[in-house]
């Protein structure tokens, strides 16, 4: 067995393990973590692939954003992991029948769809020019599909525009408080004293007082 077959078989061993504890983890952030090595095991699988391309990606965009984003919501969130448990033995033969169904579908598709032909460049002699995965990809994407890679850089960049536009936008609603105001505040702006009168104790009130009295009461 050589290196590349080990470390095959390494990635392909800690990538199960990772998907298997991502299902039974009790823990949400730890499932997501588990999802986290398993996404950089397939990566790893991918670079022996020589699907670099594919390999980066994963890990530029889901190891380092997206996931990275489901780890904080995760933990944000305030899940009660026993209200959610509550109904696992009742949907379980459902759920099973399910997967049992996927996984019949898939070895379906692995075993008799990736047979190994022979490729036509080998079979008339030629000799094919050693193309890195990405290059080929690049050169694919900025040649025949260049107006729709530069349609959809222009999507985002609307979409990024709009999303900073609501973000700095003046609410009514907002309760926010600007910190240079706290700042300028005194005791003389939001303590008043008045002066009342000196009363004795015991003393009649007024008439005038007994007056205001029922109308103040309705």
């Amino acid at each position: 067995m050589d290196v590349q077959t080990g470390f095959f078989y390494l990635f392909s061993v800690v990538l199960l393990f990772a998907a298997f504890r991502v299902v039974t983890a009790r823990n949400p952030v730890h499932a997501v973590l588990y999802l986290m090595l398993a996404f950089s095991q397939a990566s790893g699988v991918w670079f022996l692939l020589q699907a670099e391309f594919l390999a980066i990606t994963l890990v530029l965009v889901y190891l380092g954003a997206v996931m990275v984003l489901f780890l904080f919501v995760v933990m944000m969130l305030d899940i009660n992991m026993d209200t959610l448990r509550e109904g696992f033995w009742k949907h379980f033969p459902l759920a099973a029948a399910l997967g049992a169904l996927i996984a019949l579908e898939m070895a379906a598709v692995l075993m008799g769809g990736f047979r190994v032909t022979e490729a036509p460049a080998a079979a008339l002699g030629q000799v094919a020019v050693p193309v890195s995965n990405a290059k080929a990809l690049g050169i694919l994407l900025y040649t025949d599909y260049l107006m729709p890679i530069q349609i959809g850089a222009v999507i985002l960049l609307v979409a990024m525009i709009a999303a900073i536009a609501l973000t700095l936008r003046e609410r009514k609603d907002s309760k926010a408080i600007n910190p240079s105001i706290q700042v300028r505040v005194r005791a003389a702006d939001r303590l008043s004293i008045i002066k009342v009168g000196v009363t004795q104790a015991g003393a009649a009130p007024q008439p005038a007082a007994l007056e205001a009295a029922p109308a103040e009461n309705k």
